[in-house]
């Protein structure tokens, strides 16, 4: 079975700009060690490669308005010259196909957005993977965007950086994925992520789903290489 293939080619919903949509996975195990095992999904600017996508602020096509992109100072984890790069390469190469047949996501969990907001990509493409697959996360940072489509709420969690945002949302029965300083406390209606809290991988837990699920909202202590720029951004609001 090939490894990768196309899932959408054709215009960002959030900026009109061309944008390709990369799902991997399909014959290699993910060596993702929170995710577990989950084909990946990139969401890619179609003619620029990614990380020159993020020096020249193109990557907004495929990443909106997020607080956490670099053009705005943000602490994005996501190393865009690794895989990113790695699959947008391949694929201009000709070495990954359109998908055949949505039946391939059958057996398979999916995680919308391992790089990119699912918010990018039309809702039909979502619903047509969620509607087949055994399962998906993902997240949207694009509830304030103005070409935001709120159908995007059935099919993926938002994402919220402060208690404000969370609760905000919260108001209008949206479940929220909130990242948080470490020690900062949880909302009363939240629960910290299980890959914290009991060292589950997201394959394991399949909470993160949709943003209208009667499930819990999830809390997760920011990690990674800039986790300091967030916390230098966002710790005092955390503790509001």
């Amino acid at each position: 079975m090939q490894n990768s293939y196309v899932i959408y080619e054709g215009l960002s919903v959030l900026d009109n700009q061309p944008i390709v949509v990369i799902a991997s996975g399909f014959a290699n195990k993910s060596a993702n060690d929170k995710t577990g095992n989950m084909i990946q999904t990139f969401i890619l600017r179609s003619d620029v490669e990614p990380h020159q996508a993020v020096k020249t602020g193109d990557d907004s096509s495929v990443c909106g308005n997020c607080v956490h992109r670099p053009a705005n100072g943000g602490a994005c984890y996501v190393k865009v010259f690794q895989a990113p790069l790695s699959v947008f390469r391949a694929w201009k190469r000709g070495n990954i196909p359109k998908l055949p047949s949505n039946d391939l996501f059958a057996d398979k969990l999916v995680r919308f957005g391992s790089y990119g907001d699912p918010a990018a990509v039309p809702v039909s493409v979502l619903k047509a993977i969620k509607d087949v697959c055994a399962g998906s996360t993902g997240y949207t940072h694009q509830t304030a965007h103005k070409n935001f489509d709120n159908a995007v709420l059935d099919y993926r969690m938002v994402s919220a950086d402060t208690p404000k945002q969370a609760k905000k949302h919260h108001e209008h029965k949206l479940r929220t994925f909130r990242v948080k300083v470490e020690g900062a406390p949880l909302l009363y209606n939240e629960i910290e992520c299980l890959a914290d809290s009991k060292g589950l991988t997201c394959a394991e837990c399949k909470l993160c789903e949709t943003a209208t699920s009667d499930a819990p909202n999830i809390a997760i202590n920011v990690h990674g290489a800039t986790k300091k720029r967030y916390s230098d951004k966002f710790s005092k609001v955390n503790f509001a």
